[in-house]
């Protein structure tokens, strides 16, 4: 349902406060402005700019020049008719509701309004209603535009036969173009005209990006590694592509939802969430959740509700959150350490993860589940939950080849042993022995595993994950298996960060 439509119901049931939030103010302006002509209301617009301005029924307006906040609140009062509806729209208002009388002269025109049909409505990027004027007012979103709203802007735009791609690669251009205003779309479409002679959607995706910067709370990757890369892992690879592949747009009801992955440190669940998005065609947004934390009181909750939002505009994306259980391991003592703060925050994220109908496809990555609330991984959450363990002998050998071809490194001389070393491991071992100009074997008495440093909280992390967690490298439940931990059939970590 359009804005418009929105607005004639409450203003007909006689809401007299409304507040509009938007970030495309003109075409709101527009919309409302046809409404008012359709219905015969009359319409005065302010801003501190252009001071208070009275639409006529023929489009056009009349400037009456004042710009004091408060006088245009009074105004309101002549307007008044009981042959139809006034309305009053304040833009970016909420820059003036420090003050006590505006909020007391606000609180008496919308009660008033009852009587004489004055409508009040602030139309602004933020809603912040002071406590005074909650229960008066009504909060309505102006929605970005929809696909239909964006392929239209498009043609608008892209005139000339060839510069506007059919078929996938149109569904692909509207898909970068969802989560743009109009005024955003248009730029990124005429921008991708001038680079490149077409519209395409790495033109739209320098935009988004512009997004992020801004925020500063998140960080795109855009990788060219793909699962060629990453070997084994063959049950999660095929998992997470045939539930991002699947064609889902007109039900949100069938997205997928995202994977939990568990495994001790430097197995390459990092590198996965990476390597995943080049396979499916997304960007990856890497949450790192300490960004969040602010500093005055409710600035950490509104950033996170920000960080949601951003998440929710880019989509389809994978959002990658690493270390998870380190990020929400206050929030069990969160009342007594933070005054709750944390525990806010994280229930913030568990209703967005439960409720959220964008194509975000949520990789969350965790050394220790034991730090994990129960709560977190339950269903409905995360489609799955995989264990990774560490690579077998067979698969390491892989490794080997690959991280020598890297690092430029004879592959004839001998290798260490490395019996319990993850990927990570060995990638610290060739790139030792290139930075020192050593052999392998020597450059190995520098790297000391995991399983040694961490042995018994490897081995509790492995018999949780026993009958628990889907084996991430073949098909069924995760069993830890009595042999030694290095002649396990495993998987292979192409390329590991973590």
């Amino acid at each position: 349902m359009q804005l418009s439509q929105h607005l004639a119901e409450y203003i007909s049931a006689c809401f007299t406060g409304l507040w509009v939030q938007s970030h495309e103010h003109e075409d709101a302006l527009t919309e409302i402005a046809q409404m008012c002509h359709a219905q015969l209301w009359r319409l005065v617009v302010w801003d501190v700019n252009r001071g208070l301005s009275i639409h006529r029924q023929n489009d056009a307006s009349v400037d009456t020049g004042t710009n004091d906040p408060l006088a245009a609140i009074h105004s309101l009062d002549a307007l008044g008719s009981s042959e139809g509806a006034s309305l009053l729209i304040l833009v970016n208002f909420h820059r003036f509701l420090q003050s006590p009388e505006i909020i007391q002269a606000l609180a008496a025109q919308i009660t008033k309004g009852k009587q004489n049909r004055t409508f009040v409505l602030i139309l602004s990027p933020v809603v912040q209603i002071p406590v005074e004027l909650e229960k008066l007012f009504v909060v309505l979103e102006h929605d970005l535009p929809a696909r239909q709203q964006l392929h239209e802007i498009a043609r608008g735009i892209a005139t000339e036969d060839g510069e506007l791609p059919e078929g996938s690669g149109l569904d692909m251009l509207l898909d970068a173009a969802a989560g743009l205003t109009r005024y955003e779309a248009e730029s990124a479409f005429s921008l991708s005209l001038v680079r490149h002679g077409r519209i395409v959607p790495d033109a739209v995706w320098d935009l988004k990006c512009q997004t992020l910067k801004k925020s500063g709370l998140m960080q795109l990757y855009r990788g060219t590694e793909d699962f060629s890369s990453l070997g084994g892992l063959a049950s999660l690879k095929a998992f997470t592509k045939r539930a991002l592949l699947q064609p889902s747009r007109n039900n949100p009801l069938k997205r997928p939802r995202g994977v939990l992955l568990l495994s001790p440190p430097g197995c390459g669940k990092s590198q996965f969430c990476k390597c995943l998005g080049k396979e499916t065609g997304r960007p990856v947004l890497i949450l790192d959740v300490g960004t969040l934390m602010g500093s005055l009181v409710g600035q950490t909750e509104e950033r996170t509700r920000q960080a949601l939002q951003i998440a929710d505009a880019m989509a389809p994306c994978v959002l990658m959150i690493d270390e998870v259980e380190k990020a929400f391991a206050g929030v069990g003592n969160s009342g007594q350490t933070d005054s709750g703060v944390s525990s806010r925050m994280f229930g913030s994220f568990l209703s967005w993860l439960n409720d959220h109908d964008s194509d975000v496809f949520v990789v969350c990555t965790a050394n220790d589940v034991a730090k994990l609330p129960p709560e977190f991984s339950r269903a409905e959450r995360f489609d799955a939950t995989f264990f990774l363990d560490f690579p077998g002998r067979e698969q390491k050998q892989a490794i080997w080849q690959i991280y020598l071809n890297l690092f430029e490194i004879d592959r004839d001389q001998t290798l260490p042993p490395d019996e319990n070393w993850t990927g990570a491991e060995v990638r610290a071992c060739c790139r030792l022995a290139a930075l020192l100009d050593v052999p392998l074997v020597q450059a190995a008495q520098n790297v000391v595993p995991v399983a040694a440093t961490a042995a018994e909280a490897v081995e509790r992390l492995r018999t949780w994950a026993g009958g628990r967690c889907l084996d991430a490298d073949k098909p069924g439940i995760y069993q830890p298996e009595a042999a030694p931990t290095g002649s396990r059939r495993k998987v292979v970590r192409g390329v590991s960060n973590n």
